[in-house]
């Protein structure tokens, strides 16, 4: 079955129904389009997401099943109760957006090359301006080392990528930031795809039907919390 292409020109095009999503490579479910806020706020309300290598055309993904992990199920190893409890990193919230994403970025960059592109970067921007997209910052003596940033949808949060430069500083800022989430009623953390570093965390693997079920759920009830500024 050919994929969807989506116009650029219309953001406010409906996606196909996830479940017309590919099976190898497993999610991939249409083409094209922008990343215009409308467009990345209707993605993600219905358990889709863009990922494309630069020079690539925009793709967009809905993977099944899906890694997500449930605030009040986090598991935290013995090691890291000890970092933790050292109390060496400071955490923040919605601090160092940008910087946040643009090491994610660089970080990335070793590799194959990064999804991050300068214009993933100006629109997660936008929707952290707006106040749908955040980060979480893990701090060393005044220095960034380490964060997180995702979109946050009624009580749903969908992570997105994370950075560190010292060791353990993402992961502190990471178990931070979910204990916060279940302070402020969040239900769902989207983690996408199956990684064994978010498994070890307590993420768990659901089906696509389910995963859809939650988002109907939980995305459409504002939660329970302050401002994300600390």
């Amino acid at each position: 079955m050919p994929l969807t292409v989506l116009d650029p020109k219309n953001p406010e095009q409906d996606f196909p129904l996830a479940s017309k999503a590919l099976k190898e490579p497993d999610g991939l479910l249409a083409i094209g389009g922008c990343l215009s806020t409308k467009r990345l706020l209707n993605a993600y309300r219905h358990g889709i997401f863009p990922w494309y290598n630069l020079g690539e055309p925009i793709l967009w993904w809905s993977p099944n099943p899906r890694l997500v992990m449930f605030p009040d199920k986090l598991i935290v190893s013995r090691s890291l109760r000890k970092t933790l409890r050292k109390n060496n990193f400071s955490v923040t919230f919605d601090q160092a957006f940008h910087e946040v994403i643009a090491a994610c970025a660089d970080s990335r960059k070793q590799g194959a090359g990064t999804w991050i592109t300068a214009d993933i970067n100006q629109a997660y921007n936008e929707l952290h301006r707006l106040g749908i997209a955040h980060s979480a910052e893990a701090w060393l003596n005044g220095k960034l080392v380490g964060g997180l940033y995702g979109v946050a949808l009624g009580r749903v949060f969908f992570g997105e990528s994370m950075f560190h430069t010292r060791t353990d500083a993402s992961k502190v800022a990471f178990v931070r930031l979910v204990e916060q989430l279940k302070i402020w009623d969040y239900q769902l953390i989207d983690c996408q795809v199956h990684t064994s570093h978010l498994a070890s965390f307590g993420a768990e693997e659901i089906s696509r039907s389910y995963f859809a079920q939650l988002l109907d759920q939980f995305c459409d009830t504002p939660a329970n919390k302050s401002a994300w500024r600390s």
